[in-house]
């Protein structure tokens, strides 16, 4: 059951939160939410997930059929990737706003409806800019779900959960670079490049009435305010949050971009098994975010800023000595098992510092991670052009992800002090305040005697 938003307190939870878990406005810890297994509902979310990963990545590898396809040159076409990329940044927190008092189960099927629309107008497209437009808005829907879906996931989860319900969300991303995409370009060769966009379609519409069930169309948000959402704004911790992850996340990106030019031209690894080493990426991917997943909840930043020095390690590793296969290839893995470490934890993190109003945070989290994909990339490319050469990607990811340190570790250290102290409980604290208080008496007499001792005692 989808924990919501209500002047009632749902089960578990303390008075005046919304969460099981989650302290109270007096900052008193309370005792998490029984169980910690994750719900089925944040699976078929991660489902979803999958299909939406892969229509933003997919494109790379359909960009010559499209540009054969359309008349247009391969640099025009990749334009399709920068209109995926700014409507997921600006899509994400308008949407979010906007599908705010819509109950969240008919929010995340309007998404998914406007998702399998965009898809089949890029498929009958024969105009390069129609397509650019059913980009952007299919883009907006996949913000939307994100945002929408993410708050879910965690509050179905639970706070002890958080993170490894991040775990899964991002692991369905993360699937779809590892199995999505090379099968999206396989289609795109065998049915054309209009045959994925139909595919995805049709799994969108598959997957409504999924969420239809295991979401309910109304009932679960009985006082959304958009007030509570935008005040969340005006903590200082949530925008460490999303520095952090925009730095990292362009660090990573910076870096990435620019793998396969490092792998072939530096490395000599041939053009024929560069997926193969993408595909090692990308279970270093899956491994990391398990691990960040797994470990995130009971220990975030004693987890996320080792995994920072580790990925920053490799790429000052790559930008040395990634000159040949037998190194190049492994330290390719590694990034991906140590970068996708911090990702279910930053966004966890991005959610627990607005606990009491996610969606708006969630979705500008997802709105972070695509400026640090748009600045890694250019600022990536930006260095393959000075005298650097090759190694320049990695040394920008390399300053770019010991910049993120910096905010991570002031996460770590300036932590709310209900974090940094478990052992004060609501008990003990009640227990205090529910001490009787001896009442004054005249002046002189047996029971102010009494009262003054008592109160030194107790200030003794």
């Amino acid at each position: 059951m989808v924990a919501t938003e209500s002047t009632s307190c749902p089960p578990g939870a303390a008075p005046g939160s919304a969460l099981p878990g989650v302290p109270a406005p007096d900052g008193q810890p309370i005792a998490a939410g029984p169980g910690d297994r994750i719900p089925p509902l944040v699976y078929v979310l991660g489902g979803v997930i999958f299909l939406m990963g892969t229509t933003e990545f997919m494109v790379a590898g359909l960009l010559p059929q499209i540009s054969s396809g359309l008349h247009v040159s391969v640099t025009r076409a990749g334009l399709l990737i920068t209109a995926f990329a700014v409507g997921m940044i600006v899509g994400a927190p308008t949407m979010s706003m906007a599908t705010l008092r819509m109950p969240r189960g008919l929010a995340l099927m309007l998404a998914l409806a406007v998702f399998a629309a965009g898809h089949v107008v890029a498929a009958l497209s024969s105009s390069f800019w129609l397509l650019l437009g059913a980009r952007f808005v299919t883009a907006v829907a996949v913000g939307a779900f994100w945002a929408v879906g993410a708050a879910i996931a965690t509050e179905a989860a639970g706070p002890r959960a958080r993170a490894r319900a991040m775990g899964v969300m991002v692991g369905g991303l993360t699937l779809a670079n590892v199995i999505g995409v090379p099968l999206g370009t396989a289609f795109g060769e065998a049915l054309g490049w209009r045959g994925p966009f139909w595919i995805l379609a049709g799994l969108a519409v598959a997957a409504m009435p999924v969420i239809a069930r295991r979401v309910p169309a109304g009932g679960e948000r009985a006082h959304p305010s958009v007030r509570a959402e935008i005040s969340t704004l005006r903590q200082v911790r949530v925008w460490v949050v999303l520095l952090a992850i925009a730095l990292f996340e362009a660090g990573m990106i910076a870096a990435y971009s620019y793998v396969s030019p490092l792998l072939t031209t530096r490395a000599g690894l041939p053009e024929k098994f560069v997926p193969l080493a993408l595909l090692g990426f990308g279970a270093g991917a899956l491994l990391g975010t398990m691990t960040g997943g797994r470990l995130g909840d009971r220990r975030p930043y004693q987890t996320a800023i080792p995994a920072a020095v580790l990925t920053a390690c490799v790429l000052a590793a790559t930008a040395l000595w990634a000159s040949s296969v037998p190194a190049a290839i492994p330290l390719v893995v590694l990034l991906g098992a140590t970068a996708f470490v911090l990702t279910p934890i930053l966004v966890a993190q991005a959610l627990h510092a607005a606990s009491g109003a996610p969606t708006l945070v969630s979705a500008l989290a997802t709105s972070a991670f695509n400026v640090g994909n748009a600045a890694g990339s250019w600022l990536g490319g930006l260095a393959l052009a000075t005298s650097v050469g090759l190694r320049g990607p990695a040394l920008t990811g390399l300053v770019l992800t010991l910049a993120s340190i910096a905010p991570l570790t002031a996460l770590a250290v300036f932590r709310p002090t209900a974090a940094r102290r478990p052992s004060l409980t609501r008990d003990s604290g009640a227990s205090r305040s529910r001490q009787p208080r001896p009442q004054a008496g005249p002046p002189g007499s047996a029971t102010e005697r009494s009262r003054v001792k008592t109160t030194a005692a107790g200030r003794s």
